[in-house]
């Protein structure tokens, strides 16, 4: 052995032992460490437990094994920074990772969406008996391009209907007063920063259309003082128009179908939407010189083009409908009784005659204006407007069925399926159908419940009819006159139109349901009219509130993406570095 080998070996054994002791021992061969030059384990400078074997056969390794052991031994804590290092930038990263994620899921789920607020607007329903203001209001972001449309107020303008304008000075200027106080009470509902974007519209029906045909000229006179009156008001008056029977009758249907949930519904996430299977019902309203009925039919049934006469297309809530829709003039509850007494008289030669649907007791006289200036009924040969004609009620239910039915033309639709009266086409009525206005008010008279049968109907009318008028009076004190006089009438009216005319049996009767409100929103065409309308008057989108500005959002991301990506690179390169 070269002198001085002994003390190297000892020297490299020292070192060995001396940076290592702390978690691994050294093994030699009697007593005296023995290494192998060519194999020093990479795990010698790491922190398991490892058997340094040192093995030489019959020579030592060279001098500077020494300096190949301290080197490696002298390299651990390095290597420990290094990897403390890593830790360090894959914890960075992971936590970058973990607040872009929160951020981003806070920014979206957290964000609120908030009504920009109400429209609103109103419609006048200039009936033939009355005008009656209506103020809606829905959300201004809308539903698929229609209004969520809700009755805010109702205002009954007092007086006549705006057909008899111009007749009585003294009566006009009692009805212009009332529509003031009207529209006043209207103004006060809407907050007066949206006056002036709140859309004005005003419907007349049946009364004014038989003023036109019979005088074009005071109908046209009558709008122009309404347009003149409506524009001067801080609202934004769009329209003064006399709608069609098919139109009122339309609109009706949407109103009903509306508030019966057929269009539209809140769903278990409280969002809009159409209910899926929802048949549509049927609509028949009695005004008070007109009737309709209107009911969808399924697409399969309509195949032929064109279309046959009554049907409409209408587009809701994104779909599309299909509607049957007739309108009769004449046949509204007061036309229709006018009709009855101008009959009758044809079967008196005097003036004074028996009406079967008044009241035995009861006897009236009215004069001849009162029965023939409406173009519903042909004057007489030597008409006297001012003529007095005595009417004495004889109470008789059955002569008056039969006498209301005179005033239908039933025999031009006998044979006929497609057929009401009258010869206007009408596809058979099916399926539930809502009956409003005066369908209803017998009803209501009868103190009946929404739905009943045609049997307790028709044994109603014959009680009613056959009760002696002081008994009546007794019973509905507080009843007018004329109102009270005409349900006996009124009722065999009802029973006619639906049964004789539209075709109603006693099964599908039971489908009816006479009603006036449905969730305090009146069943009344100015609801379909506003429907129809908010299809064309734009929608505002919702405001949005988000959880953070959208710069500091901006910020975060960019801040903790670039974190992100600086520690992915520093892991790349440490990762390189082992490796090579």
């Amino acid at each position: 052995m070269p002198p001085g080998t002994s003390n190297s070996l000892e020297h490299v054994y020292a070192a060995v032992v001396i940076q290592m002791k702390t978690s691994h021992r050294c093994l030699g061969v009697g007593g005296t460490p023995a290494i192998q030059c060519k194999s020093l384990p990479i795990a010698f400078a790491g922190t398991h437990l490892f058997q340094l074997r040192l093995l030489v056969s019959g020579q030592l390794c060279s001098p500077h094994l020494h300096f190949i052991l301290i080197s490696a031994a002298t390299s651990h804590p390095k290597e420990m920074a290094s990897k403390l290092g890593v830790a360090v930038t894959l914890f960075f990263l992971l936590a970058s990772i973990a607040v872009l994620i929160s951020v981003a899921v806070i920014q979206v789920h957290k964000t609120t969406y908030v009504s920009p607020g109400l429209k609103y607007g109103i419609v006048l329903d200039a009936g033939s008996s009355r005008t009656t203001i209506y103020l809606y209001q829905w959300p201004a972001e809308k539903e698929n391009n229609t209004g969520v449309v809700n009755q805010a107020f109702k205002c009954r303008v007092k007086g006549s209907g705006i057909s008899s304008l111009g007749q009585d000075s003294a009566q006009d200027k009692y009805s212009w007063n009332s529509m003031k106080k009207c529209m006043s009470e209207v103004m006060e509902e809407i907050p007066s920063s949206q006056h002036n974007t709140t859309p004005l519209f005003l419907g007349a029906t049946a009364g004014m259309r038989l003023l036109r045909s019979k005088n074009e000229t005071a109908s046209e006179k009558i709008l122009q003082d309404l347009r003149e009156y409506l524009k001067n008001l801080p609202f934004s008056f769009q329209n003064a128009s006399i709608i069609s029977g098919e139109e009122e009758g339309l609109y009706g249907w949407i109103t009903v179908n509306y508030l019966m949930g057929n269009f539209i519904e809140k769903n278990l996430w409280n969002a809009w939407v159409r209910p899926h299977g929802a048949d549509t019902v049927g609509s028949l309203d009695l005004g008070g010189a007109s009737t309709q009925i209107a009911f969808s039919v399924p697409p399969e049934e309509l195949l032929q083009e064109p279309w046959p006469n009554g049907f409409l297309r209408v587009w809701l809530y994104g779909y599309e409908y299909s509607v049957y829709t007739s309108s009769f003039k004449c046949y509204g509850k007061d036309k229709a009784e006018k009709k009855v007494l101008a009959s009758l008289l044809q079967r008196f030669s005097s003036r004074k005659i028996e009406n079967p649907c008044y009241l035995k007791g009861y006897s009236t006289t009215l004069t001849a204006d009162y029965i023939f200036e409406t173009p519903c009924n042909a004057k007489p040969r030597n008409y006297n407007p001012k003529e007095q004609i005595t009417i004495v009620g004889t109470g008789d239910p059955a002569l008056c069925r039969a006498t209301v039915r005179k005033i239908f033309d039933l025999a031009s639709c006998q044979g006929l399926s497609n057929c009401s009266f009258n010869l206007v086409y009408q596809p058979p009525a099916s399926g539930v159908f809502m009956a409003y206005a005066g369908f209803s008010y017998i009803a209501e008279m009868f103190q009946l419940n929404t739905s009943f049968s045609l049997d307790t109907f028709n044994s109603t009318t014959w009680s009613h009819c056959s009760t002696p008028w002081q008994k009546l009076k007794e019973m509905y004190v507080n009843s007018t006159e004329k109102y009270l006089r005409s349900y006996c009438y009124l009722a065999n009216l009802i029973y006619t139109l639906l049964v004789d005319g539209y075709g109603f049996n006693p099964q599908t009767w039971n489908n009816i349901q006479f009603r006036n409100e449905v969730n305090n929103n009146s069943i009344a065409w100015p609801l379909g009219y506003m429907l129809t309308l908010s299809n064309m008057i734009p929608g505002e989108a919702k405001l949005v509130l988000l959880p953070m500005d959208n710069s500091v959002f901006a910020g975060l991301l960019f801040m903790f993406s670039a974190l992100a990506i600086l520690s992915i690179m520093i892991l790349i390169i440490s990762v390189v570095r082992a490796c090579f």
